[in-house]
């Protein structure tokens, strides 16, 4: 009975257990693109601070309008001041001062004020450059996307190799399971030596080796691409794509078309950080116009001697009220602002020769991305072509081997010229594939690619 209890426990515990089991969620490339961009904390950072971009913007407009404030005060005259008068005043001698105390114990004022910006120059240039400074900001959310579907497709594809290359290297240790066995009976049966057993065996426990490294390789790049999609290393994913799925860029596909260098989000911040740099120096040079306000302030005071009556509201609060325009014009400032401007004037070269750099540096990657995207075509098509002459060599080898008339050295070497061939064939897959995403970014085409 206690058995059969504790078997009920233990399956329970099973069950319980299989439940709590997360089910893989299956990926497209595009859908591991799509989820990326929904949580990876680096784009989230960089929406954030478009965000806070657009708060600088309110903040700027904000100074243009009404700046309203309210105050109110209360003081009581511990001493009331002394002043002094002629004594002559008061039908005293001539030359000589009498003290006398003006003012009450209790004070108070209460007012509102109303400041109305009519004209400066600054205003206007900085609300212009904080719109322009938001537009930076959208863009370094677009290089931010740039950088995160280019990793994930690089990714995903280190996944699919990955994935394929263990699916061959799992084949190739059945076959090579398989010819032990039969090498096995072979020396059994007095047709081959122990010495041919040993080899295959060989080549088996290399097998397994590589089998497990496989499957290393498989659990790292699949957590890489978990890294960049913003998932935790603890959820279980399927790639729904494979190799057959996956588009690669045709050889005579025309990058060039529709392209400007305005594409690529590199330049195109750079050109953002000219008008930038331009709007700067305007800003500078308008704090030598004049700015004009407007003010105004209404209020009510009162004083006494009683506190009392003082805290009444009564028509002893006496009203007061002024309105103004105040200007302000830089006379001389020690050519502060002059030398600002050099500076700025400095800064803007500065960035022109940091826009000529890009253009060079993106018309060397764009030569170089297709040169050697070209060269990883053609070595994937001869890598293609030299995994299918190893298949046909090794499976010859091993009839002849097992019809008598080969050596069990001859089934050997086909079997490691295969496996380097495979070997080189996957490389050759992986460094197109890779290829194929630097040259759509080369182009700045590498968002383009995945709608």
């Amino acid at each position: 009975m206690k058995r059969l209890y504790l078997s009920f426990i233990a399956i329970l515990f099973l069950v319980s257990a299989y439940g709590q089991e997360k089910s893989p969620v299956s990926f497209t490339l595009q859908q591991a693109i799509d989820f990326a961009k929904e949580n990876n904390p680096n784009l989230k950072s960089a929406k954030i601070a478009i965000d806070a971009a657009r708060s600088r913007v309110n903040q700027t407009v904000a100074t243009g309008l009404p700046q309203i404030t309210g105050s109110a005060d209360m003081s009581s005259n511990l001493i009331i001041p002394t002043s002094f008068l002629p004594a002559e005043v008061f039908g005293g001698p001539s030359g000589e001062f009498v003290g006398v105390k003006f003012g009450t114990q209790y004070q108070g004022r209460a007012s509102l004020n109303v400041d109305q910006m009519i004209f400066n120059g600054s205003y206007f240039v900085g609300l212009k450059a904080s719109r322009t400074y938001t537009e930076l900001s959208r863009k370094d959310l677009i290089s931010t996307e740039t950088d995160l579907v280019a990793a994930i497709k690089k990714a995903y594809y280190s996944v699919l190799v990955n994935k394929e290359r263990l699916s061959l290297v799992e084949k190739n240790y059945g076959r090579l399971d398989s010819l032990v066995r039969q090498t096995e009976a072979m020396f059994s049966n007095g047709f081959a030596e122990k010495i041919d057993v040993n080899r295959v065996q060989v080549q088996l426990n290399n097998v397994i080796t590589a089998r497990n490294a496989g499957r290393i390789g498989v659990e790292v790049s699949t957590n890489l691409l978990k890294f960049q999609m913003g998932l935790g290393m603890s959820e279980p994913i399927e790639l729904a794509d494979n190799l057959e799925t996956i588009r690669l860029l045709a050889l005579d596909e025309d990058m060039n078309k529709d392209f400007s260098y305005s594409n690529r989000i590199e330049y195109s911040k750079i050109e953002t950080n000219l008008a930038l740099t331009q709007l700067d120096i305007k800003n500078t040079q308008s704090q030598y116009l004049p700015s004009l306000n407007f003010y105004g302030s209404y209020g009510v005071s009162y004083g006494s001697s009683d506190f009392n009556d003082f805290i009444k509201i009564s028509s002893r609060w006496k009203d007061l009220a002024v309105i103004g325009i105040r200007a302000n014009i830089t006379l001389f400032d020690g050519l502060s602002k002059s030398n600002q401007i050099q500076q700025k004037r400095i800064q803007y070269r500065q960035l022109d020769n940091a826009k000529l750099l890009t253009k060079n540096q993106i018309d060397m990657e764009q030569v170089q991305s297709n040169l050697t995207f070209k060269n990883n075509l053609e070595t994937l098509k001869s890598q293609k072509s030299n995994m299918d002459l190893g298949e046909e060599v090794y499976k010859v080898a091993v009839i002849k081997y097992q019809q008598g008339v080969g050596s069990n050295i001859e089934v050997i070497n086909a079997d490691a010229s295969y496996k380097e061939a495979q070997t080189n064939y996957y490389a050759a897959l992986y460094d197109a594939l890779i290829a194929s995403v630097d040259l759509e970014r080369a182009y700045g085409k590498i968002l383009e690619s995945e709608k």
